[in-house]
């Protein structure tokens, strides 16, 4: 079983840098965008403007057309966690049966509490689920640098075909069946990288952000067990992989937005200045799932009351060092 038509959904930098990947692994590849006219100056310009300084690949078609979409083998949804049941629902009727749709957002939808997966398998009942997640920056997957993810779905025959569809040998994705523990790393990776960047920000120091992140995963860790997520699928390349890259590099949007509510911003202003940050959506919902299946997250409670508005820096730092000393899980 091999794919050789694929289309990515999303031509912001995430898309483009996966269409770069897929047109490196030597397969048809069409980029959509949803402006007409961004379509028509991406195409123009080879280069996305959410990627700038990044040529797209000569290789990759790009169109607005969402019936150009319904001659691809392989749909990868590259739009953020918040907007993709939109445009799943657009795929709704031209997506033939038994369609690989891959969800590349790292989120859980907001106001449902649905993974990713969920959201693609409700809006295109007749489409094969899978995700795509893992330590990656788009400029480093667009520009060709060696980059690791795993590729998730239920149907292993259908995961082992599109890691070797979409493989090449700066892309390595990994195939896995355990969906759920590739959603859960994502997401709650992000919003941990939140409360990395504020301890960046603040200037606790490097044994603080070592702590931070050791803990954090724990509450990842612990998260994904109550939803029956595999201990390997948690300690790989989708969980503590994407946990360490995001919580040390400023290139993530959620550990820069972190930086600057550490250094006095607003989460308002400090979201103006970075853009999209899927942590944000995610903090509250995350803390909220985790509550009803009684699974204790303080970093992340501490993370959404903070972009609430119900705690400020000090209160939320405070509130995690006053914390009952206890045995370490």
């Amino acid at each position: 079983m091999t794919f050789d038509r694929i289309a990515v959904m999303g031509a912001g930098a995430w898309g483009s840098a996966l269409a770069n990947a897929v047109a490196r692994a030597g397969r048809a590849v069409t980029l959509w965008a949803r402006d007409p006219n961004a379509a028509a100056a991406i195409a123009d310009r080879r280069e996305s403007p959410r990627l700038p300084g990044v040529r797209l690949d000569d290789q990759v078609a790009v169109t607005a057309s969402i019936e150009a979409l319904a001659r691809a083998e392989v749909i990868l949804l590259a739009v953020p966690a918040q907007g993709l049941r939109a445009a799943a629902q657009q795929l709704h009727r031209i997506a033939p049966a038994r369609t690989p749709v891959i969800g590349c957002a790292k989120g859980i939808e907001r106001d449902t509490g649905k993974f990713m997966s969920e959201v693609i398998a409700e809006s295109i009942p007749q489409a094969i689920p899978a995700i795509l997640s893992g330590p990656s920056f788009a400029t480093d997957v667009a520009r060709g640098l060696p980059t690791a993810v795993t590729l998730a779905c239920a149907d292993e025959p259908v995961a082992q075909a599109l890691t070797r569809s979409l493989g090449s040998a700066t892309f390595r994705p990994y195939h896995s069946t355990d969906i759920r523990g590739v959603e859960i790393g994502g997401a709650a990776k992000n919003v941990l990288a939140i409360a990395a960047g504020i301890v960046h920000g603040r200037g606790l120091g490097a044994s603080a952000s070592a702590a931070l992140t050791t803990r954090g995963f724990a509450e990842l860790f612990r998260f994904g067990k109550a939803f029956d997520a595999r201990p390997e699928t948690l300690v790989g390349l989708s969980g503590l992989g994407d946990l360490i890259l995001t919580c040390s590099s400023p290139q993530s949007r959620n550990f820069s937005l972190g930086i600057g509510i550490g250094k006095g911003l607003t989460p308002a202003q400090a979201g103006a200045a970075t853009k999209l940050a899927e942590g944000v959506a995610t903090a509250a919902v995350l803390v909220r799932m985790a509550s009803e299946r009684s699974v204790d997250m303080p970093i992340s409670a501490a993370v959404a009351a903070l972009l609430e508005g119900r705690a400020n820096v000090d209160e939320a730092i405070e509130s995690l060092l006053t914390r009952p000393f206890r045995a370490e899980d």
